[in-house]
């Protein structure tokens, strides 16, 4: 009886400690949404930046210019958050790490943010300007001439940024799980055909067209960032010889 109220209390204080990291990163989110709207402006033409010269962008719903512009307020908001928001998740998952465990956490931190903004930078620079090229001038049936409402266009370009970053991140988690003895470098190795696949599949979802050109060019990143992945792997395996699990 005894050990049920324990369960039930610790439940209550992971709730609890949920709900206070949950207000503050909120808190933290206002903020620096507030601030995005100094400089929102420049944030987006910076969007608006990546489409064709000769398309132009509309509106069609009366309060959508305002609700798009706040929106974007609110992506850079989010992404000014971001180093407060992956410490109070290091912070939440701390006390079931062991010392070193810890330890690789925080020294993986920065680069965790590094690599969001790589992916994200990868997907504004190289993919995006083929991608919208193709969509707005579909090259297999022409007539109709685009007529782009601005909030669509926003919330494709956004969708897409935060998935490429998310992706880059893919070499940090691998060198990670194998530092703590989750997985090792052969079994990743072991698991590249099926990565491969895994690749063209994801690129087709985060690929606005059906373009097998513009999936591949989405699809080899991701292979590339797992083949460093098992780089990576490899190295932290030399740092830590005995894994915790027994999948070398």
């Amino acid at each position: 009886m005894k050990q049920n109220k324990d369960k039930v209390l610790t439940l209550k204080g992971h709730l609890e400690e949920i709900r206070r990291r949950l207000i503050r990163s909120l808190i933290v989110i206002a903020i620096t949404t507030t601030l995005s709207l100094i400089f929102a402006r420049h944030i987006f033409d910076f969007f608006v930046s990546r489409k064709p010269e000769d398309v132009p962008l509309v509106y069609t719903r009366v309060i959508e210019m305002v609700t798009t512009y706040f929106k974007v307020c609110l992506y850079a908001g989010v992404v000014l958050a971001l180093p407060f928001l992956l410490y109070e998740l290091v912070m939440f998952i701390h006390p079931a790490l062991t010392r070193n465990e810890r330890r690789y956490l925080y020294l993986l931190m920065p680069t965790v943010i590094l690599c969001f903004l790589a992916g994200a930078a990868f997907g504004y620079y190289v993919f995006l300007p083929p991608a919208l090229g193709f969509l707005l001038h579909f090259p297999w049936y022409e007539g109709p001439s685009p007529f782009i409402s601005i909030g669509d266009y926003i919330s494709v370009i956004t969708k897409f940024l935060f998935a490429m970053g998310l992706i880059f991140e893919l070499p940090v988690l691998m060198f990670f799980l194998t530092k703590i003895g989750v997985v090792s470098p052969q079994w990743l190795s072991r698991q590249r055909k099926f990565a491969i696949v895994a690749a063209f599949i994801l690129a087709g979802f985060l690929t606005p067209t059906v373009d097998p050109i513009n999936q591949t060019v989405v699809a080899i990143p991701i292979i590339l960032l797992y083949e460093v992945g098992i780089l990576l792997s490899r190295l932290a395996r030399k740092e830590r010889p005995a894994a915790r699990t027994g999948q070398g």
